[in-house]
């Protein structure tokens, strides 16, 4: 299982606001078979397969490019477990199992 966090800045937008952008590029990764949880800071990606992280990575950036964004900065962050299989909820159940006894 693959677990990535992805966060996308584009650069040079008219506006300080960059929902719209980051709204389009999920948009354009929902038919990809590669599960999406965004969050305020970042786009939460589960894959079993790293190359489907990879390529929604290339889509949403595209995605970006292709609203006349000129400039996207791009921060991945990829946890590849090939041990268990473990989603990003079940990440976080065990967290919070932790948080409880403290």
């Amino acid at each position: 299982m693959v677990t990535a966090e992805i966060s996308l800045y584009p650069v040079g937008t008219d506006s300080p606001s960059l929902s719209f952008y980051i709204a389009r590029s999920i948009e354009a990764i929902r038919e990809s078979g590669v599960k999406s949880q965004t969050t305020a800071m970042g786009t939460i990606l589960e894959s079993d397969d790293l190359q489907k992280i990879f390529d929604a990575t290339k889509t949403m950036t595209e995605t970006i490019h292709r609203l006349g964004v000129k400039r996207v900065e791009v921060i991945l962050k990829i946890d590849s477990r090939t041990d268990k299989i473990q989603t990003a909820d079940e990440k976080l159940r065990s967290l919070d199992r932790y948080l409880k006894g403290s």
